[in-house]
């Protein structure tokens, strides 16, 4: 099941006025498209497209402010429903999900029966349409949802497979980057089925291990099974700035934003983290990530904020910054239990203390909102809350 342009889709149905507009999600006209309508679609803009050539493509567009709470309520409301449906739901991003629907026919009917009502009932409950692809595996389940967007239902049944994968173009093939289809172009190869008169030796030669994985796709092989509720790997906040800059005072200003926002969202997972990560794009549109591993894992954003601090103090900042995120990963369960010093350290019961701060914080904002308090360095800044 995948969501509808989901983004702009919500956006236009919480404004009717945007609705029948070429209408971009995105924060600021130096960031990045994170959705497209469909309008918009038909003028070439896509997801990750810069906001300046979306805007260069289409004069008329309309650019909105993500508002990822809404997001995340729909999202949830949209899981739930496809709960009803089967057990086994595997969310793969906040808008599209895998649904093992093995053995279900009993409760709601064969497969494309299954489809419709899935389809139905996110209509009637989110206002939203949606795409679904019905296939005997996931690899194929994931294509057939992108067949017939928007408002799709595709099924491919297991005695059609073979013939779908003859003529399923090799582009299509999810991990077949613009770099792997030249090098399949090499061998002739235009389709998926056409890999199947490749000796598989050759594909490793020419593209690593995923060789393997092609040959087998190749062959309608995909055991990969539906796994409900994957934890997450890690956690992260980014900003385009609105300008370039290399003042490292504003761009500290960031990552404590930054930092409170990984933290609030580590313990709201119930998670710790012991690796943090610093993101920064330059103004040549390079990119650069530096990481340092923490000896404890933490969650309060004290810790998060004084490491992505260090690992800029270490940056050369030889372009100026167009953005900059902190990242929190190496993931692990706050119950699991830490190994503590023989002898208290300082900075031990210095991060407890913060701890506790965060979560009396977490409960005021819970009841007031976010913006309710803030830190005096953060108080002026317009940009702080980056996560809404």
């Amino acid at each position: 099941m995948d969501m509808d342009a989901f983004f702009a889709s919500v956006e236009q149905l919480d404004n009717p006025s945007l609705r029948g507009k070429c209408v971009v999600v995105g924060g600021s006209h130096r960031g990045v498209v994170a959705a497209a309508s469909y309008e918009a679609r038909k003028y070439g803009i896509r997801s990750a497209m810069p906001i300046f050539q979306a805007r260069q493509r289409c004069p008329h567009l309309v650019i909105v402010a993500p508002h990822r709470r809404r997001y995340a309520e729909i999202s949830q409301c949209v899981m739930e429903i496809l709960r009803t449906f089967s057990p086994l739901v595997e969310p793969i991003s906040i808008d599209e999900a895998y649904v093992d629907i093995t053995g279900c026919a009993r409760l709601h009917g064969e497969p494309r029966e299954t489809g419709r009502a899935v389809k139905a009932c996110i209509k009637a409950r989110t206002k939203l349409t949606c795409s679904v692809g019905i296939a005997p595996n996931k690899f194929l389940a994931k294509i057939a949802s992108d067949l017939e967007k928007p408002d799709g239902l595709t099924l491919i049944t297991p005695d059609q497979t073979a013939g779908f994968i003859e003529a399923l173009p090799i582009a299509k093939v999810p991990g077949v980057g613009p770099h792997a289809q030249e090098r399949l172009a090499g061998l002739g190869i235009q389709s998926l089925g056409q890999i199947r008169r490749l000796p598989e030796a050759l594909l490793v030669r020419r593209l690593g291990k995923f060789g393997h994985r092609l040959m087998a796709l190749a062959h309608g092989q995909d055991d990969s099974p539906v796994v409900p509720e994957s934890a997450a790997k890690s956690v992260s906040s980014e900003l385009t700035l609105d300008r370039d800059t290399t003042d490292r005072n504003v761009l500290a200003c960031h990552l404590l934003a930054q930092s409170e926002t990984v933290a609030r969202q580590l313990r709201k997972e119930a998670v710790r983290a012991r690796t943090i990560t610093l993101k920064l794009k330059s103004a040549d549109f390079a990119q650069h990530t530096r990481s340092h591993t923490l000896a404890r894992p933490v969650q309060s954003s004290d810790p998060i904020y004084q490491t992505a601090l260090s690992l800029l103090a270490a940056f050369p900042l030889v372009q100026p910054v167009r953005l900059i995120g902190t990242g929190a990963g190496n993931l692990q369960p706050e119950s699991m239990p830490v190994q503590q010093e023989l002898f208290g350290r300082p900075e031990e019961n210095q991060r407890g203390q913060w701890e506790k701060l965060d979560r009396v914080l977490d409960a005021i904002t819970e009841r007031y909102g976010r913006r309710s308090v803030v830190r005096g360095t953060l108080a002026d800044e317009r940009q702080a809350d980056t996560d809404d």
